[in-house]
């Protein structure tokens, strides 16, 4: 299997799950969940490595960035709607942030991981590109640390909208906060799906999150591990 039909099947299977998605909106079946499991099934069924994959796949990962770029359209377009509530979305970023850098430090050290694996997790609620550069600031492995970005951003987007039910949150603003905090991209792409608002506010906290984190985590790191 060549690089270039890795490619291929992986946009063909994101828009099959697009589609099904569509008809059978249930989280479980988003195509974020969806699309990895079955390419990780059809890569160990056929015997294909990793490598060779990646030779098509990269394509779609260097998107990421001007996908990211994308979202400076919504941006400008909720402009009033983010001064007016700027301070309260600073806020809770920055508490969620810290939270997670915290949280993910105690509960390394009480599973008594080693210090690698440990610095590894710290930074798993920020997007991927800057998690991996503060894994490796503060001593981490970025490969490691790219797994559990993933692993926690599938996780919000199955635990988010049950979240939102459990507790009621009907303000765009918060729920936007919620995912774009604790999920990232993966909530981002979520947030989008219930409103533009709420989804440009989740695009605004993913990135807030990944500076406080990234300003935050090496001093965290070193009080706490004192």
């Amino acid at each position: 299997m060549t690089g270039l039909l890795c490619l291929i099947l992986t946009i063909a299977i994101y828009v099959l799950a697009k589609k099904m998605y569509r008809k059978l909106p249930k989280v479980y079946l988003s195509p974020l969940l969806i699309t990895p499991v079955v390419i990780i099934l059809i890569l160990m069924l056929s015997g294909v490595s990793y490598s060779t994959y990646n030779e098509g796949g990269h394509w779609l990962s260097l998107l990421l960035q001007p996908a990211t770029i994308a979202f400076a359209i919504p941006l400008h377009r909720y402009f009033p709607v983010l001064k007016k509530h700027s301070g309260e979305i600073v806020a809770s970023v920055l508490s969620g942030s810290l939270i997670a850098v915290v949280s993910s430090l105690l509960l390394a050290r009480w599973l008594h991981l080693d210090a690698s694996l440990m610095n590894s997790i710290i930074p798993r609620s920020i997007t991927t590109p800057i998690a991996m550069n503060v894994s490796q600031t503060i001593g981490g492995n970025p490969t490691i640390t790219a797994v559990f970005v993933i692993l926690t951003g599938l996780s919000g987007l199955v635990v988010g909208p049950l979240t939102l039910r459990l507790f009621r949150f009907e303000n765009e603003i918060a729920r936007g906060v919620l995912f774009g905090t604790a999920a990232h991209g993966t909530g981002t792409s979520k947030a989008f799906e219930l409103s533009s608002l709420t989804g440009t506010i989740s695009s605004i906290s993913m990135v807030l999150a990944a500076v406080f984190t990234l300003a935050s985590a090496p001093f965290l790191v070193s009080l706490l591990l004192q």
